[in-house]
């Protein structure tokens, strides 16, 4: 069977059950008919054995009676009992009566007959050719002693039988041959959107992820809430396979871009260690500068690989990297105006609340000094090496809607918004020509920053346009404030 299509076994199925239907109803019409058509044979020949049992005494008719045949035929043949059997009280045959419409199909025997107990129940026989089937009924003789039997065949109920058969079988072929063929389109017009998701699947299966199973049924039945289902499925694996490849091409961006960074000073390092092995550095000063060299870019492998490894462990477990203890964000931000004021002393700094509205306010928090200050620090440092020295920059801090919000707004060129949808990207950087300087993190700054906020749970937003500077806003969770002792 499992070879087969699922519409074949649907229909050799239904198939089997119609016919064990219609096999099982024409049994019980034809046992219920046979049971009425002995019934009423029965019934006619208790009927004529008790009136004939009460006739007076006297010599009973039989076939020899010239008249008997002219007036008993239709007599015996409207009671349904053609045979007649007269027992005298020693149980001898005193006389018989027969339809002369039995020459074709003998009696039974009449030992048999006499066999027949005289309580009235209905005994079957068989002719005495063997050929057909009998009924006889006997009683004894009322006023009289003796015993009257009346028996009757059975071919005229057996061929109603036969014919209820044969009709029954080619009407139920007939029937069972019509439902089959409409049963074999009904069932190819359901099946037909189980074809449909089929093709959607082998489609999807060639490569085609955006193929979705089509309205095919209405979504409150079986075929409706299984296409529901797929095409919820097939959205999840395609923005799986989406967001894996996008992971493969990030990932191997990132790998170029480490080996960018880490080839650059590698190679600086060699190139000095090669002008030295050569004899190139003569002069005391040279091996001085060499080394100086050597340093600079020792320098900026090690801040690199921390901030890589940094990145790593916040990916992994970002609440393991933190050291929380309650604080305000006023204290980084008062630091940063210092911190930024020494590295360019000519720059404006102005120091407000949210948004510039007011001084600054309280934004009390749970939170890892060290890391926030990490956080703030590269917000600082991409603000004074992405703007002309002497650009104004405000430093904002206080709360807003219920969350402690730092902010560092600059009026320097900004970006344009493909360069801002990047900004947070590792080893992005808006202007690839920059020469980076001592300690530079190498387009890893903002990425850190946005990382360490949200393993406080906190974010880092950009606002930015194009001419006009760029607006870093950090928020994060307010520290709880303790119910007042009552």
């Amino acid at each position: 069977m499992s070879r087969f299509s699922l519409r074949t076994r649907l229909l050799l199925l239904t198939t089997g059950l119609l016919l064990a239907g219609l096999t099982l109803i024409s049994a019980l019409v034809s046992e219920h008919l046979q049971r009425y058509q002995l019934g009423r044979v029965d019934g006619r020949l208790r009927s004529l054995t008790s009136l004939i049992s009460q006739i007076p005494d006297g010599d009973p008719p039989t076939s020899q009676d010239p008249s008997a045949p002219a007036l008993l035929n239709p007599g015996l043949d409207l009671l349904g009992a053609p045979y007649l059997l007269y027992l005298d009280a020693n149980g001898r045959v005193a006389g018989t009566l027969q339809s002369t419409r039995l020459s074709k199909e003998p009696p039974p025997p009449t030992d048999k007959l006499r066999a027949v107990p005289p309580d009235g129940r209905p005994v079957g026989l068989r002719s005495a050719n063997g050929s057909g089937r009998w009924r006889a009924v006997a009683r004894p003789g009322v006023g009289w002693r003796g015993t009257v039997v009346a028996a009757a065949p059975l071919a005229e109920a057996d061929a109603t039988i036969a014919r209820l058969r044969t009709s029954s079988l080619v009407t139920g072929s007939a029937l069972l041959a019509l439902l089959t063929a409409v049963g074999w389109f009904a069932l190819g017009r359901g099946l037909r959107p189980l074809r449909r998701i089929e093709h959607t699947a082998a489609a999807i299966a060639g490569g085609d992820l955006s193929r979705r199973v089509p309205g095919i049924a209405p979504p409150g039945t079986e075929i409706g809430h299984l296409a529901t289902s797929l095409n919820t499925m097939l959205g999840q694996l395609e923005r799986a396979f989406a967001d894996r490849a996008a992971s493969e091409a990030r990932m191997r961006t990132f790998l170029s871009d480490v080996g960018h960074e880490l080839r650059t000073p590698l190679f600086g390092i060699k190139g000095t260690t090669e002008l030295y092995r050569m004899g190139a550095l003569a002069s005391p000063e040279d091996v001085d500068e060499a080394m100086r060299r050597i340093g600079h870019e020792a320098t900026r492998l090690t801040a690199l690989t921390e901030d890589l490894l940094l990145l790593a462990r916040l990916d992994e477990a970002p609440g393991a990297q933190l050291d929380p203890a309650p604080m305000d964000l006023r204290t980084l931000a008062t630091d940063a105006r210092h911190g930024l004021r020494a590295l360019d002393p000519s720059r404006p700094i102005e120091l407000t609340g949210p948004g510039g509205d007011g001084p600054p306010g309280p934004a009390p928090v749970h939170a890892d000094e060290d890391r926030l200050r990490q956080v703030v620090t590269n917000l600082v440092g991409n603000a004074a090496a992405h703007t002309p020295p002497g650009t104004p920059v405000r430093i904002g801090v206080g709360t807003v809607a219920g969350r402690a919000v730092l902010e560092v707004a600059d009026e320097g060129p900004g970006m344009t918004p493909a360069q801002a949808s990047r900004a947070f990207d590792r080893f992005y950087r808006a202007d690839r020509s920059r020469n980076h300087a001592a300690g530079a993190n190498a387009g890893l700054g903002l990425a850190i920053a946005r990382s360490l906020a949200r393993a406080h749970n906190g974010d880092v937003d950009l606002n930015t346009t194009l001419g006009k500077g760029a607006h870093f806003q950090l928020t994060l969770p307010l520290l709880p404030q303790d119910p007042p002792d009552q």
